[in-house]
């Protein structure tokens, strides 16, 4: 069998913007855009971008470059990427301004305040590093990306408080592929927020149907709703290290399962669920033989839950005091209680394993 090539990494938009930013302070300073334009990354790599479009008009110049997210399936991918840079105040040095598709900041508890666009704190840097390169000055970046508002409701901005558009981010400068970075920034920035607005109560869901069955169960706010996806790993570290009173982990029978089998990525590429492991937690805990050898041999993990559910074994019920024992132990000693709550694929409750304080409280 070929051996698959490797899959190709692609660029953040803050390398993006930095690139673009910098071929227009240099058209706005000399009347030449540099192109191809190259910047510095973070780590101490350069990288070199083509131009897909410079100008100047007055005051400004502007220059753009088209994003290459690699083999990543990135929203962003194909966008362009437009800087304005005009002359900014006397003094002000390098200061930045969402345009046409760049999202702004409304709600505490992200690395900007509320009113600043959503230029995050590492691609401001890598931006201003790249126009230094050029010259020093006062300046203002206007960053913009077309399209960007509507591109912006495939992300998680709208729940953070994040209004008009995408944000520019990036921490390397680099895209690898498939690393999920962005989704793993929106699941901290959430709970960040959460936190910012007081929040004792937040829910992370696997998908779409059990986050809508816990909202519905407990009347929480739109705010209080983490989309962790897979990653639930990412979530209780984070949770761990920012403390929310009450996490509720929702998600449905194979996901749980997962979690309950020690893994803190859920994503099938990273493995199934282990039906024969499955079906011994089943057997110590008192099912029938007969019971766990049809565990071991069935097809999927519904069919398990169903086997069990005719049998009359709470099957359900030991798989989430297990997963909620695994999150318990990732959170360590942090002052989170912790609950884990299984969803059918039409949002019924399967299964509920509370927090141990609420038990007490009961």
């Amino acid at each position: 069998m070929a051996k698959e090539p490797p899959l190709r990494r692609g660029w953040t938009t803050g390398a993006c913007a930095a690139a673009a930013a910098k071929a227009a302070y240099a058209g706005l300073l000399t009347g030449r855009f540099p192109d191809p334009v190259e910047i510095p990354l973070p780590r101490g790599q350069r990288a070199a971008f083509a131009l897909a479009e410079a100008g100047r008009d007055g005051a400004a110049a502007t220059a753009g470059v088209i994003k290459d997210a690699g083999d990543d399936p990135d929203v962003t991918h194909g966008a362009l990427v437009r800087a304005t840079l005009r002359p900014g105040a006397p003094g002000s040095g390098v200061t930045f301004q969402a345009g046409t598709g760049v999202g702004v900041v409304t709600r505490p508890g992200l690395p900007l305040a509320p009113g600043e666009p959503a230029i995050n704190p590492v691609p401001r840097r890598m931006i201003a590093e790249a126009l230094g390169e050029v010259a020093a000055g006062d300046v203002m970046v206007e960053i913009a990306i077309p399209g960007g508002e509507a591109l912006a409701q495939r992300t998680l901005n709208p729940r953070l408080g994040i209004v008009g558009g995408l944000s520019i981010l990036g921490t390397t400068g680099i895209v690898t592929p498939y690393s999920c970075s962005a989704w793993i920034w929106g699941i901290r920035n959430g709970i960040d927020v959460a936190r910012a607005a007081g929040l004792g109560h937040v829910a992370g869901a696997t998908g779409r149907t059990s986050e809508a069955a816990v909202q519905a169960l407990y009347g929480l706010p739109e705010m209080a709703l983490i989309d962790m996806g897979d990653f639930v790993g990412a979530m209780l570290k984070h949770v761990r290290e920012h403390p929310i009173p009450l996490l509720s982990i929702a998600g449905g029978l194979a996901k749980v399962t997962k979690l309950a089998q020690g893994r803190l990525d859920l994503h099938s590429k990273r493995g199934f669920a282990d039906l024969g492991a499955l079906a011994q937690v089943a057997a110590e805990a008192g099912a029938p033989a007969a019971l766990a050898e049809r565990i071991a041999a069935a097809n999927t993990v519904l069919e398990c839950f169903q086997l069990a559910d005719r049998a009359g074994f709470r099957l359900g019920d030991l798989v989430a005091a297990r997963a909620r024992e695994v999150a318990a132990e990732v959170l360590g000693d942090a002052p989170v209680q912790v609950e884990v709550l299984v969803f059918d694929r039409e949002g019924g409750l399967v299964a509920h394993a509370e927090a141990a304080e609420r038990k007490r409280r009961a």
